[in-house]
This record gives structure tokens, sequence and C-alpha cells, in this order.
């Protein structure tokens, strides 16, 4: 298995080596494999394509280019193309925002959504709660884990429109939500949003298995390239429950100005809008046939044996007076978790070391990963244990033109405002946790200056 992936990072990634790159945010971004850009580009030379909106030989080329990509992803999520369509879009944000502006939203219907959550699930909140449906939160439990599911799932009308989202994985802390909880909401009376795009980057998603309305994808964070490209896979009958608040090019089959009237497409064409993506959409089936080629369960083998040693190597991390240098955020072992892990540093005397030099430093020795808050508040606030009513009470006090982390750092005393996260993938190696393992072993035995700098505001935690 070690063989086969280092020969894959010299062969397709060999551009990390050459300019001395540890990359560890695949949760963030995926990379590009070389292979993937020579053949798109080859198809680009090679073809010529216009504006699928029409039949002329370049249009019909385009579409044929899309619709063979639409297949391919039906195929690759092993969806029944009977049950599921595939609408493009510009990302996992893209596909959600369809969804929350043509949900049916009503009084006395429940948006139920789980604490863990990106903030582009969070935003659907916005459309729920203007239409007068009941917004609730699933907590969290120990190790980050969901907590009492079922009962939270409960006592919605079934009469009502019901919707329930959650992350297959979460992209602060990596803990796996249990797929069957799909299954559980739909008997419970709800239709089911599953935020996928940190989780089939590494795991196989099976659509025959698992069933949910909605799967929201970025393509980005699977293969690298193409960004701008996204896709949500929607159940037939979900999809034909939306209603969508306007329309645009691409979404109908006729309009009248005259007589103020539109004929919407009844296929999940009726949520593309505009012209589609179609040259960023042809390199769709190149990267899900690099991804197959390789085997998404050897990747799901290569990544888990990687995040494993980086887990136990930073667990095994103590100052010289026997206190440990890393406060973990999630699952401490590899039992129903990803390859992502988010902590923070402490020092000799068990007080936070800042994210923002821990940042520093890596930056400075090539290491590319993320602090913050990983746009995932609901999870970064059962974390850092805030308090509501401190949290609520500095964020009333703060505008946006006069928040940054620090100040926010100041009003929340003794609480993080952020957190280091690291990810593995495709490309990544033991040197490169090693290199991770080095720099953060700079800080062992290093108590806080009182006297040092502060270091320089942040306008997010993201």
């Amino acid at each position: 298995m070690h063989d086969t992936f280092q020969q894959l990072r010299d062969r397709e990634f060999s551009r990390l080596d050459a300019e001395g790159h540890v990359y560890l945010d695949y949760t963030g971004a995926g990379l590009y494999a070389e292979s993937q850009v020579r053949a798109h580009a080859d198809f680009l030379c090679r073809g010529v394509f216009g504006n699928p909106h029409s039949r002329n030989p370049t249009s019909l080329a385009a579409t044929q280019q899309c619709e063979t990509a639409r297949q391919r992803v039906l195929a690759y999520f092993n969806a029944d193309p009977e049950l599921y369509e595939v609408v493009f879009t510009l990302n996992a944000s893209g596909a959600l925002k369809l969804i929350g502006e043509a949900f049916p939203w009503q009084p006395g219907g429940r948006f139920l959504l789980t604490a863990d959550n990106h903030n582009s699930v969070n935003g659907l909140r916005e459309f729920a709660a203007a239409h007068g449906a009941d917004v609730r939160y699933v907590p969290m439990g120990p190790e980050m884990r969901l907590a009492d599911v079922e009962r939270h799932l409960a006592g919605a009308d079934r009469a009502a429109h019901n919707l329930f989202a959650f992350p297959a994985q979460s992209n602060f802390s990596g803990v796996k939500h249990p797929l069957d909880l799909v299954e559980v909401a739909s008997e419970y009376g709800y239709h089911v949003v599953l935020d996928a795009a940190a989780y089939v980057p590494t795991n196989r998603l099976d659509l025959r298995v698992v069933r949910p309305d909605f799967v929201c994808v970025s393509f980005y964070k699977m293969f690298g390239f193409p960004t701008g490209v996204g896709v949500l896979l929607a159940r037939r009958n979900a999809l034909g429950e939306l209603h969508r608040p306007w329309f645009a090019g691409g979404t109908v089959r006729f309009v009248s100005a005259q007589n103020q009237m539109h004929m919407a497409h009844v296929t999940g064409r009726a949520f593309e809008d505009g012209t589609l993506n179609y040259l960023g959409i042809a390199a769709v089936t190149t990267g899900l046939d690099f991804l197959e080629g390789i085997g998404i369960d050897r990747v799901n083998a290569h990544v888990t044996g990687l995040a494993e040693r980086m887990l136990n190597g930073l667990k095994e991390m103590h100052h010289a007076n026997g206190a440990p240098m890393v406060r973990f955020y999630g699952p401490a072992s590899m039992e129903g978790r990803g390859g992502t892990l988010a902590f923070n540093l402490l020092d000799p005397e068990g007080g936070l070391v800042d994210f923002r030099e821990v940042e520093q430093r890596a930056n400075d020795a090539g290491i590319s990963l993320r602090t913050g808050f990983f746009c995932n508040p609901g999870a970064a606030e059962f974390a850092f244990e805030y308090p509501d009513e401190d949290a609520f009470r500095c964020i009333k006090t703060l505008t946006p033109e006069t928040f940054n982390i620090q100040v926010f750092s100041d009003c929340m005393t003794d609480h993080p405002v952020g957190a280091v996260r690291v990810s593995v993938g495709i490309a990544s190696n033991g040197a490169d946790v090693d290199r991770l393992m080095e720099v953060l072993g700079t800080f062992r035995d290093v108590a806080p200056d009182p006297d040092a700098a502060p270091l320089p505001a942040l306008a997010t935690a993201d």
C-alpha cells in the first residue's frame, strides 16, 4: 500500500516535494493530479464546444459532455437513475442554497439540523425561519458525536414539510456520523439533506444503500479540479416538491414577457441557472475516473493509516513536566472518524498556545494547515465549551466593523476562539506527518511570554 501511494505521489503530485510543500488541508480542498490537468487540456485543445442552449454542432458537443458527466456521477455514487437526478451547481454550498430557497417551508413544519454542521447548512435556517418553520438543533455529546438524535426527531407534524440536515463527516472534528440516520429521520417524517462534502473524498457513498432525499458534494474537495463545479443529487420525488421563487435562462422551457408567464423544466435542469460551466463539468468525468482507478477503499485505508499515525503522535507529545501538549477536539481513536484532526497546543502550565502562532510556524516551515472555527460554529462552540450567556453577550457587543479575533478573544476570557486543523489525503505520506510533528515539537517546554507583542488581529475565525 505504501509503495503504491508513494509512486502515485511521485508520478502525479511531484510538485509537492519539488516545492517543499507539506499539504495538510485536504478537508479544505483536494489536490489535482497532473494527469487530470493534461487530459483536460488535451480535451480542450482537440474539441470545439459552444453554449449548450442550442442545437448547432458545437452546442451539441457541449451538451453531450454534460450528459456524459451526469451519467458518470450517477454511476460513481451507484445512484438509481430512476430515483435520482443530477443537478450541477457551483459547489456544495450552491446545492444547499437551491434546497433552502425552494423547500416548501411552512408554519408547523420543522427544520432540524445537527449542531455539527457547516455554515452553508446553518444558513438554511434563514429560509426556514422566514416562512415560519420551527428551527431546532440536535446537540453534541462525548467525543463530539451526536446525542439523543431520535428524541429530537420525534414529534414533528407528519402532515407538514419537515427537513433534517446533517454531515456524513464533520469538517471540524472528522467524526463520521451514522448514515442510518437517513432512514431513521425518514421514518419520523422528514426529508433528509446529507452534506457529503467532507465524506466522499475518502469514503464510498452508495446511494442504493443509503438513500437521502438530497446529497451535496463539491468536486474540488474530491479531486482538486475543476473548482466551481458541485452537484446536488436529488431523489426525483423530493425534487418535485421544491418550488423555486424565480427562474433564469436554462431553468425554463418557455417564457412570455407579453403574458408574464413561464413554463419550467420538469427535470433537474429547472435548478441549473443560466449556462452551465460546461467546460469544467467535462473535467468531472476525468476526476472520477482518476479516483476510481485508484479505488476509494484503498484511498480510505491510506488516509486512515496516516491519520492514526498523526493522532498517536499528537497523543504522545508531552512537556518535560509530564503535562500534555495537545488538547483534542473529537475522538481520541480512529473509531468512527476520518482523516481530519482538530486540536490546540498547550503550554507547560496547561494554558492555550495561540493558534495563530502555530499557524505562523507551520507557514514558515512550508506546511499548509488550517486554523479558526472552520466555518462550523456549532462544533466550535461545543468543543470550546462556550457558556451561552457569555458568547451571546460578546457577539451582541460587536459589529461587523469592530469584530476581529483579538477583540472576541478578549471578551471570551479563558476560552479558545479557534483551533488547528490538519487533514490528510490521497497524496499525503509519512514524511508529511513527521514534518508536522517537528514543527509542533518546537513548542515543547516553551512557557508563555507575558511581554510578547500581540499577534496581528484576524477578521474572522474561519
